[in-house]
């Protein structure tokens, strides 16, 4: 896989969401819900915001992918518990193909025809695919509009000049 843009090691909800194409309330619920973690972050208490990896952001962007087609949001749980057991945390590092029920993890061109053969209906996601849609979205976001890890907001806000004083 390629060498990867970000330019944080970690981003906000807002780049999050600008990134992946899904609303806050999306990642909000999802990530409530369990089916992803903001693994760079976690959000403890009033205040404090979230703050998602590069790998949470090919999570979600699969996540979307599937909904997209028209896979449900259970079966979408179903198939990322299967991903965490077979992979662990990067479940980036093999394509995916779900026929009816079974999901089943291909790496060679070989195994993506034995699964797609295995029935009709067969759904493909090439990782490769999903990984350079989050690369070429995260050198699309607007350096201004988020400011580097650690660096010092002012209190009015992005982009917003203070007045004299």
């Amino acid at each position: 896989m390629s060498e990867h843009p970000q330019v944080a090691s970690d981003f906000s909800s807002p780049q999050t969401i600008e990134i992946v194409g899904i609303t806050y309330r999306q990642l909000d619920y999802w990530t409530r819900t369990g089916l992803v973690a903001s693994t760079a972050r976690v959000a403890e208490g009033s205040g404090s915001r979230r703050r998602y990896s590069y790998n949470d952001l090919l999570e979600l962007k699969l996540i979307k992918r599937l909904l997209d087609e028209g896979i449900g949001l259970q079966r979408v749980r179903q198939v990322f518990d299967y991903l965490r057991d077979e992979l662990g945390e990067n479940v980036a590092s093999a394509d995916l193909v779900i026929n009816g029920n079974q999901s089943l993890l291909v790496r060679t061109d070989e195994q993506i025809l034995d699964a797609l053969r295995q029935g009709q209906g067969a759904l493909y996601l090439r990782m490769e695919g999903l990984i350079e849609e989050v690369d070429a979205a995260v050198r699309e976001l607007p350096v201004a509009k988020f400011p580097p890890v650690g660096a010092s907001v002012p209190q009015e806000g992005f982009g917003m000049a203070q007045t004299g004083t």
